[in-house]
């Protein structure tokens, strides 16, 4: 469904753990950055801010993290990193929402670093296979905020036996 993003609306969405199930972020398709996983956590209601943490493996199976913070602005967020990552910023917001919201579609604009993208993230612990979240994308697209450009430029993940 399409999101209509409020305070309330993603500080209930967004927190937990979700997996990459659909992405064309080059940063998850070069093959050096395997498993990715995004874990949200409410950090302020006012305005709202949420601790955001991607981590991945490496090919040599190092387990490497990524920290942000993600403050609401208008219809989206801007993500900021840490540490040595402070002076990076990206702006991204979610165009919708799946079945109970097992899954949400995200977008994200280009930065000073990283190209314009889409992803689709699953809930960790949804019960939603890598064919079923196709289906449902690519039969309702248009609900998720997604255009038929959007759907041909997805790469589409293996999502872990338990999302």
């Amino acid at each position: 469904m399409t999101f209509v993003p409020s305070a309330g609306s993603l500080a209930e969405l967004l927190p937990g753990s979700w997996h990459i199930g659909a992405t064309n972020f080059p940063m998850w398709l070069r093959g050096d950055r395997l498993n990715p996983t995004l874990s949200y956590e409410v950090r302020s209601e006012q305005p709202l801010k949420f601790l955001d943490t991607v981590t991945y493996s490496t090919r040599a199976g190092v387990r490497k993290s990524i920290v942000g913070v993600d403050t609401l602005r208008g219809d989206g967020l801007v993500w900021r990193g840490r540490g040595i990552l402070l002076p990076f910023r990206s702006h991204w917001k979610v165009e919708g929402t799946g079945p109970s919201d097992e899954f949400v579609v995200t977008r994200f604009s280009k930065s000073l670093v990283t190209p314009a993208g889409v992803d689709i993230m699953v809930r960790h612990g949804a019960r939603l296979d890598s064919q079923e979240l196709r289906t449902i994308v690519a039969t309702s697209a248009g609900e998720f905020g997604l255009t038929p450009e959007d759907l041909a430029t997805l790469t589409w993940l293996e999502l872990p036996a338990s999302a």
